[in-house]
This record gives structure tokens, sequence and C-alpha cells, in this order.
């Protein structure tokens, strides 16, 4: 059997990404007037997976299609804006205000996962 830490393994890493997503998020919203100041953010997706365990697939025919987290752990990324400001600034506010939040609704829903898995556990440590 499984061990408690890995039953909630998932849920507890994505609530962490999507904390530090939305750090990330918030930074750039703050600095949304400093010039020069380039807009980040991290592929939650590949940071999940990284997370998760989930990495190179070995192929053994040269039709297999091959899939892999690439970058380092925790790469922070640069978003490209759509339209770059005079000042070097690349934060585009109603792209990170949608952003922010999308990636708190998200944070959310993995919260409410997480308690519903401990209510689970709760539940069969009581027999009920």
């Amino acid at each position: 059997m499984k061990g408690i830490g890995d039953y909630l393994q998932v849920h507890s890493a994505a609530l962490s990404l999507r904390s530090k997503r939305n750090d990330i998020l918030a930074s750039n919203i703050a600095n949304a007037a400093t010039p020069n100041f380039k807009a980040r953010d991290i592929n939650f997706e590949d940071e999940i997976s990284r997370v998760a365990g989930y990495g190179t697939m070995n192929g053994t025919d040269a039709r297999h299609i091959r899939t892999a987290v690439n970058g380092r752990p925790d790469q922070v990324l640069y978003r490209q804006p759509l339209n770059p400001s005079l000042d070097g600034n690349t934060v585009e506010l109603n792209v990170e205000q949608m952003e922010f939040s999308e990636n708190v609704v998200r944070y959310q829903t993995s919260l409410t996962f997480l308690n519903n898995r401990i209510t689970g556990l709760m539940s069969a440590i009581r027999g009920e």
C-alpha cells in the first residue's frame, strides 16, 4: 500500500506550484509601470510533471513520439508581450490579471481536491 504522503503528493505539489506562480504573477502586476521589467511565469504543466516524476520516455522505434520535460527544474520563463511598450516593460496588465485570476481558481480547485482526499482518509481511519 502506498503511504499517505504518496497519496497526497500530487495535490500538495500542485498547491505549492500554484502558490509560487501566484507570487510571480503578483510581482508582474506590481511592476507593470517599472521600465525594462520583464514579465515572468512558469510552465505549470512542465513543473508538475517534473514533481510527479514524469520524464523522458524511452522509445524502442524511430516512429515513437518522444515526450520529455525540457528545461531545468523550477525554471522561470519570460512572457512574450503581444504589444511591447516603448520603455522595455513586457507586462501587459490585462494578461497578467487574467492569468492571476485563473491561477487562483485552479489553486482553490487543488485545495478542494486535497481537502477531499484528507476527508476520505479521515473517514477510513474512523471506520465510517
